[in-house]
C-alpha cells in the first residue's frame, strides 16, 4: 500500500501542473485582462481606487501613442508599461507561469489585484459560508437518503418505491437555483409568506444574541439555501444506496443466510449493509468536496451569501488572476488528495480490495 500511495502522490505533480498550465493558457487568449479593466475604469472617469497602492500617481498621466490594449488610445505609453509591471505582465508568459508555480509550491498565492488583500486571507474570510453549506448539505442528504434508499431497495417495485422514485427524479431534474427562487417567492417575503430571511448567514444583531439564539438564528438563515441545494445530492445518494442494496440482496450469500434462518433485519443490517454501503461511504470524501466547493454559486448569489463560489465568480469577472489561479490550485490539490483518501477508505472498509495489484 505504501508504494501505491507514493505513486499516487507522484502522479499528483504532473496532474496539477497540467491543470494549471491549461488554465493559464486559456487565460492568455481571454480578452479584458486586468490592464484593460483598469483602462476601462480610467476612460470611464473612475476614481481608480481598484489599483493597488502607488498607482494613483500614474493615473494622472495622459496623452501619447496608441496601445495594443483596447481603449488605451490617448494614454501615455509609460503609464501602460507601469500598469503591466504592476500586474506582472511585463514578463513573458512562460516566465510568469513558472514564477506562479514556484510560489504555489510554497503556498504563496500573492495578493489580489484589486482588493489589496492576500488570496489566503480572502479564502479564509469566505470559507465559513461555503463550509456551512457544504457540511450541512452532506449531513442532511446522507441522513435522509441512506434510510430511504434502504427502504426502497427492500420494497423494490412497490407503490412506495414508485412514488418516492418519482419524487426523487423530479427533485433531481429541477435546478437548485430555480427551486431557490421558488422558495424565496413562497417563504422569504415574495408573494406569500415572510418566514425566512432573504440574505446573509446570520442576523445583524448576531453578536448580541445568547448562545441558543445564535444557533437558532444560524439555522434560520440556512434553511432555504440548504433545501435548495440538497435536492440533487439527496436524489443521487438515495438511488445509489438503493441500487447498491439491490445488488447485494441478489447475491448468493444472502440466500444462504436466509436458508440458515437469519431474520431479515439481522441479515440486512448485519451482512448486507456493510457490503452495500462500501461505495456510498467510500465516496463520502468526494461528495464532501463536491458539496463544499461546487454547485453553490447561484445559490450564494440568490440568497446573498458571500462564500467561495461568489468570490471565484467575481474574480473571473474582474480578471483578478491571483484569486482565480490561487483557488483553482487549492481546490485541484484538495480534489486529488481526497481522491486518494477515497481509495484508502475502500481498502479500510473492505480489505479484499488491494490497489497494489492494480495499475494506477
Amino acid at each position: 500500500m505504501g508504494a501505491y500511495i507514493l505513486r499516487r502522490i507522484l502522479l499528483m505533480i504532473p496532474t496539477i501542473v497540467g491543470i494549471m498550465a491549461i488554465s493559464f493558457l486559456v487565460v492568455q487568449f481571454a480578452p479584458g485582462g486586468p490592464v484593460e479593466q483598469v483602462i476601462a475604469q480610467i476612460q470611464g472617469q473612475d476614481s481608480g481606487d481598484r489599483l493597488s497602492g502607488g498607482s494613483s500617481d500614474v493615473m494622472s498621466q495622459g496623452g501619447g501613442d496608441e496601445s495594443r490594449y483596447r481603449g488605451a488610445q490617448g494614454l501615455d505609453p509609460e503609464f501602460i508599461k507601469k500598469l503591466e509591471q504592476q500586474f506582472g505582465f511585463d514578463k513573458p508568459p512562460l516566465t510568469r507561469f513558472l514564477d506562479m508555480m514556484w510560489n504555489y509550491i510554497r503556498f504563496d498565492f500573492g495578493e489580489s489585484f484589486f482588493r489589496n488583500t492576500s488570496v489566503i486571507d480572502l479564502i479564509l474570510d469566505k470559507l465559513p459560508v461555503s463550509m456551512s453549506l457544504g457540511f450541512w448539505i452532506l449531513i442532511v442528504s446522507y441522513v435522509i437518503s441512506i434510510p430511504l434508499g434502504i427502504r426502497k431497495a427492500v420494497s423494490d417495485g412497490s407503490t412506495f418505491d414508485v412514488w418516492t422514485s418519482a419524487i426523487v427524479v423530479v427533485g433531481y431534474a429541477v435546478p437548485s437555483f430555480l427551486f431557490g427562487i421558488l422558495l424565496i417567492v413562497m417563504f422569504a417575503g415574495g408573494s406569500f409568506f415572510d418566514w425566512f430571511p432573504l440574505r446573509g448567514l446570520v442576523s445583524d444583531n448576531f453578536a448580541d444574541l445568547s448562545w441558543w439564539q445564535k444557533i437558532v438564528d444560524y439555522f434560520w438563515h440556512l434553511t432555504l439555501p440548504l433545501i435548495a441545494l440538497s435536492l440533487s445530492a439527496f436524489a443521487t445518494t438515495t438511488l445509489l444506496t438503493k441500487n447498491s442494496f439491490i445488488d447485494e440482496i441478489k447475491k448468493q450469500y444472502v440466500t444462504t443466510a436466509r436458508a440458515k434462518g437469519l431474520t431479515e433485519r439481522r441479515l440486512l443490517y448485519g451482512h448486507v449493509f456493510r457490503n452495500a454501503m462500501l461505495i456510498v461511504i467510500a465516496g463520502f470524501p468526494g461528495a464532501f468536496i463536491s458539496a463544499f466547493f461546487t454547485g453553490s454559486l447561484l445559490i450564494e448569489n440568490i440568497f446573498s451569501l458571500d462564500g467561495l463560489g461568489r468570490l471565484g465568480y467575481l474574480a473571473i469577472v474582474n480578471r483578478d488572476y491571483p484569486i482565480v489561479f490561487g483557488t483553482l490550485y487549492i481546490f485541484s490539490l484538495m480534489g486529488l488528495v481526497v481522491s486518494l483518501i477515497s481509495d484508502l477508505i475502500y481498502t479500510w472498509i473492505d480489505p479484499r480490495i488491494d490497489f497494489e495489484r492494480r495499475d494506477v
